[in-house]
């Protein structure tokens, strides 16, 4: 896998230390973590893209579910249709800094084995995604 590139390289950059702020494609949609499973889903499937940014009441990204992730989990034997976002992502996500280095975030992703990082703000927001390419 290598990282997708959605924005031109600045001119002159050296690519050892292209930031992810360079890399990262816009955020996307974003959805409140009291969303079920159900309706996540639904989205997914009206506005095809193959993840989405979850965030709390407060506009803070608390991080990102994927379609392949939403249906093994619709799909198992404790499933109920009143499963909430919030309730799938447990702790907060892992995310990257728009600062952070694409090496240093290709390499999380790599170990953490994740196709895409939120990327967000010193408060919390988010600003954009980082996704792996096949």
């Amino acid at each position: 896998m290598t990282l997708v590139q959605m924005q031109p390289r600045p001119v002159g950059a050296d690519p050892a230390h292209r930031t992810v702020h360079d890399a990262m494609k816009a955020a996307g949609l974003q959805v409140c973590d009291d969303m079920t499973v159900e309706v996540a889903l639904s989205v997914m499937n009206s506005a095809p893209t193959r993840h989405l940014l979850v965030c709390d009441n407060d506009g803070v990204c608390t991080g990102l579910v994927t379609q392949t992730q939403l249906t093994t989990i619709r799909d198992s034997d404790a499933y109920t249709d009143q499963v909430r976002l919030r309730e799938i992502l447990g702790a907060r996500g892992q995310f990257a800094s728009p600062t952070t280095t694409v090496a240093e975030a290709e390499r999380a992703m790599r170990y953490r084995r994740l196709d895409a990082l939120p990327v967000i703000d010193e408060q919390g927001s988010a600003l954009g995604v980082l996704a792996l390419a096949r």
